[in-house]
């Protein structure tokens, strides 16, 4: 493979821009062969999932960069920390583990990255535009960039983003690329009932269905009969990104590469067709669930970190109602998001109700369950899938407003209507 690399590559190579830009070029220069790029190109911004505290070597790869006084190239974002920063002493969070990644935050904040803590930047931050270079790390942010944003960027693994983010540029390659972009596998809604497509808990669903059906290949949907909101694409994305390894989804009529079957394939034939049924659906649906029993410990909502539209939708569900004594709620966020819920009141429902909105973190990276938190209810596809294995938890997915319902009563209820069942 021949290499291009530029003056500018060269020079960060050479360490004439500095110990930490040398450090993180030389570690893209390791990579650039693995991924297939010959050449690297300009981003405009980043999203660092590395600010994630995972261990001591996390902690010191930061702390590294830090001391050798990285500066970011680019505006870049920061994904969930290890802990929420303010309220961990709520949770079964150990002093240690806080203590550690907090310092693994004050690391990333000194490199110039901006303190988001969130694994959804778009709800708050200046969005890249459709065609904008990126480098963004965290698999729902990326599938949603690539697919309802319609940036581009690779699924960059941790500690690979923050080297991109300080140099500045990016491994030509993958879905950076417009030809690495165009579909491989048509799925077709068949039979599908147009009010299910309405539905919010739809999209999780079909989200885990088309991510185990793909891995990591591209999909793209045909036949929605609805226009689905971006909560709606965001849940889709998130759910086959973490049953498969989906980073770009296209959906005719709905994103922006794909206004008709034939512009996301690139004019290219299907590599498979599949038609979606709803006994395909039902059975997608059961699969994220665990849980064979009614009793009920926690309901969680917020993977993807919870909208402000979400916090809208879910505050008029509660209000005149109080959670039953032996069910906790967990709704996480971003702190802007939040501070956003206060300010209109949706924040205040949910306080009203007996439950928590937690920040900067999520339930599936930090330490914070009791042990007698065994039963989880939620209506995030992603935290269904991850649960049993992440937390040892049993599960159930449901709606939102069959999560309010099961939280009010102290037992799990699910209105399966739409379902057929």
């Amino acid at each position: 493979m021949s290499t291009l690399l530029s003056p500018s590559d060269r020079a960060m190579l050479a360490g004439e821009h500095g110990p930490a830009s040398q450090m993180a070029m030389r570690i893209l220069e390791r990579m650039r062969p693995i991924v297939g790029a010959d050449a690297y190109l300009d981003i405009t911004a980043a999203h660092i999932d590395s600010a994630l505290y995972q261990g001591d070597a996390t902690l010191a790869f930061a702390e590294r960069l830090a001391a050798l006084g990285a500066r970011v190239a680019v505006p870049t974002t920061l994904n969930v920390s290890g802990v929420d920063e303010q309220g961990w002493h709520a949770w079964a969070v150990p002093e240690d583990w806080a203590e550690k990644a907090r310092r693994q935050m004050v690391a990333y904040q000194s490199m110039g990255c901006k303190p988001t803590w969130t694994c959804a930047p778009y709800q708050e931050s200046q969005r890249p535009a459709l065609g904008d270079q990126i480098a963004w790390g965290e698999s729902s942010a990326v599938v949603f960039a690539n697919s309802v944003l319609g940036a581009r960027t690779a699924q960059y693994p941790d500690l690979l983003d923050i080297c991109a983010a300080i140099t500045g540029r990016a491994p030509a390659a993958g879905l950076h690329l417009e030809e690495n972009r165009a579909g491989q596998v048509l799925f077709r809604l068949q039979g599908v009932p147009s009010g299910l497509m309405e539905s919010d808990s739809f999209y999780g669903v079909l989200g885990h269905l088309v991510g185990k059906a793909v891995g990591d290949r591209i999909p793209v949907i045909d036949g929605l009969e609805a226009r689905p909101t971006e909560d709606q694409l965001k849940a889709l994305g998130a759910a086959a990104a973490s049953s498969g390894a989906v980073a770009l989804f296209h959906m005719i009529g709905i994103t922006p590469e794909a206004p008709t079957l034939e512009a996301a394939f690139q004019m290219r034939r299907p590599e498979r067709v599949m038609d979606v049924t709803m006994e395909l659906l039902r059975t997608a649906r059961d699969e994220l669930s665990t849980a064979g029993e009614t009793k009920l410990d926690m309901v969680v909502l917020g993977s993807p970190h919870f909208s402000l539209a979400e916090f809208r939708a879910l505050a008029p569900l509660l209000r005149g109602k109080r959670r039953h004594p032996d069910v906790q709620l967990l709704v996480t966020a971003s702190r802007v998001v939040r501070a956003l819920a206060a300010r209109d009141g949706s924040a205040a429902a949910i306080e009203a109700f007996g439950g928590t909105v937690t920040v900067d973190t999520c339930i599936l990276t930090t330490p914070m369950l009791p042990r007698k938190v065994e039963t989880l209810m939620t209506n995030s596809a992603k935290y269904a899938y991850y649960a049993p294995g992440l937390l040892g938890t049993r599960i159930v997915y449901g709606s939102l407003e069959d999560c309010v319902c099961s939280a009010v009563s102290g037992r799990i209820e699910r209105d399966d209507t739409l379902w057929g069942t």
